[in-house]
């Protein structure tokens, strides 16, 4: 009995001797749960390719870093001799296993700060939308994520408006960071942030900065993330423009941190910024920030080189080493910070900034499902949602009726704030809704439309009590347990039982359990 319950303890302590505390967020600082230090992050972002440089042949292959547990091991070690305690990963694949990467790095000491969205579920700043099978892949990576203890926050859109010609696309955005922020409240025993990460355009830094953190506190971005290159060779933080940003998130009520930095005009970098960055000059306003990138790829951004499964270090690696040898940010204990700054207005619309505050409403399935069942013309299975060749049908179908009855129901306007019913639903469903609109209008009209269209029997009738059905927070993962009634205030500084046994204490039990025997 006693070499039994050794056993379970030994086994105990191999699996969580390297458990990373859950890092929390209080007022505009990060902090360590247990320690109550305060946590800057000290990142590197990895991509193993430039983003946006896919084939067209691999427009939504995922290039998931986090799958390969030999690259992970090696790059951990290194990401650890360079001071690092982030990795940013942009994109991963939540159906692949991720144990042993995650493990690799948690023995390194590094959390991971992850972007859900990919290049196949992610919204378009050009012609944005935010629908069901979108809230439906952020939930599922969240759900093969949440459970791992150096999660540190979700990047829900990174530089989806990216000037002033498309600033519409983060009502969506900022719809979806509440309602994932809704999710992990509601299904995960510990609440993880969620942000997001902006450019640095001149145009809408101000306005962007303040809309994702204005309004109801639900809707609130955990955190704001900037990608900004301003310093570039041997400037200073006058010159470069650092001082000026850092003025501006002065009384930011939110964490920030330079979700991307590390300028290449001038090669090597020599990364002067990082000592700015950890000093007094920028440390009460940023919490750190992320270097881009780590691998060499054409955009020579990398810090090392890949080649036959091993890293040749460049000299980016070693100038960016000493520059974080040098620094020791100070902070503030958790216990003594109580600054809590007021949530800033929402920016007015203007020609440069068109979103609305009012949000697009959170997709839901089961109201899609229950305006299919309304319908005697619905679209035929020669229609489908899939990405082939009949989409391009699908939307030339759905182009078509929109010129001959109401296409509210449907579509949404974030510069008035007006979202249909059925806004959400995809795009089968709402070509199914216009059919039948189109034939409700039109009772002579024959529900076939070249065989787009098929007949269907109604299951019910009650369409007005459909768009009241509200989403889903059930998990998208197997035997995962549901809200347990904890806040998620509460669930963010919940200890776990690893947070009640110390080292000593199970050292003693394994020897008094052995004495035993």
């Amino acid at each position: 009995m006693q070499i039994a319950a050794l056993g379970i303890l030994l086994l105990y302590v191999t699996t969580t001797a390297h458990a990373l505390h859950p890092i929390v967020i209080k007022g505009h600082k990060m902090f360590d749960s247990v320690t109550k230090n305060q946590f800057f992050i000290k990142g590197v972002s990895v991509a193993y390719q430039p983003r946006g440089e896919t084939s067209p042949n691999e427009k939504h292959a995922i290039a998931d870093p986090l799958t390969d547990a030999s690259a992970c091991a090696r790059d951990a070690s290194l990401m650890q001799k360079l001071g690092m305690n982030v990795v940013r990963v942009y994109e991963v694949d939540p159906t692949k296993n991720h144990d042993q990467c995650m493990k690799s790095f948690a023995d390194a000491g590094i959390y991971l700060l992850l972007d859900i969205a990919t290049p196949k579920f992610s919204i378009n700043r050009k012609t944005p939308e935010y629908g069901t099978r979108l809230y439906e892949a952020y939930r599922k990576t969240v759900d093969a994520f949440s459970h791992y203890d150096n999660m540190l926050a979700y990047i829900a859109g990174n530089e989806v408006t990216n000037d002033k010609t498309n600033t519409l696309a983060s009502a969506y955005v900022k719809a979806a960071i509440r309602d994932v922020k809704k999710f992990i409240k509601s299904t995960k025993k510990r609440y993880i942030p969620v942000g997001y990460a902006s450019n640095d355009d001149e145009y809408i830094r101000d306005a962007i900065k303040d809309y994702f953190v204005c309004g109801e506190e639900d809707e609130h971005a955990d955190f704001f993330g900037v990608n900004m290159y301003e310093w570039c060779g041997d400037s200073t933080f006058q010159k470069s423009g650092y001082a000026d940003r850092t003025k501006e998130f002065e009384k930011y009520n939110k964490p920030v941190f330079l979700s991307e930095y590390g300028c290449n005009l001038v090669t090597p970098r020599p990364f002067g910024e990082v000592e700015a960055l950890y000093g007094p000059d920028m440390t009460d306003v940023w919490s750190g920030g992320v270097v881009y990138e780590w691998t060499q790829e054409n955009n020579n951004y990398g810090l090392v080189k890949l080649a036959n499964g091993k890293a040749e270090l460049l000299e980016d690696y070693s100038n960016l080493q000493k520059a974080l040898a040098k620094v020791s940010p100070k902070g503030i204990n958790m216990d003594a910070f109580n600054d809590q700054r007021s949530t800033p207005k929402c920016p007015e619309q203007t020609e440069n900034w068109k979103a609305s505050t009012k949000l697009p409403p959170t997709p839901s399935d089961g109201a899609c499902s229950c305006m299919r069942d309304t319908l005697s013309c619905t679209a035929s299975d020669q229609i489908s949602n899939s990405s082939s060749g009949n989409n391009t049908v699908l939307g030339d179908q759905i182009d078509m009726l929109c010129g001959m009855v109401s296409c509210n129901d449907i579509s949404g306007d974030a510069e008035k704030g007006n979202y249909g019913a059925f806004s959400f639903c995809q795009p089968a469903d709402k070509l199914s809704w216009l059919y039948n609109m189109y034939i409700d209008k039109n009772k002579d009209g024959k529900c076939d439309f070249q065989g787009n269209a098929m007949v269907s029997t109604p299951k019910r009738k009650d369409v007005q009590t459909c768009a009241d059905i509200q989403a889903s927070m059930d998990t998208t993962e197997d035997g995962a347990s549901g809200d347990d009634g904890a806040s998620g205030a509460a669930m963010m500084l919940q200890p776990t039982i690893t947070s009640f046994i110390s080292w000593p204490f199970l050292t003693y039990l394994a020897i008094v359990l052995t004495a035993r025997q």
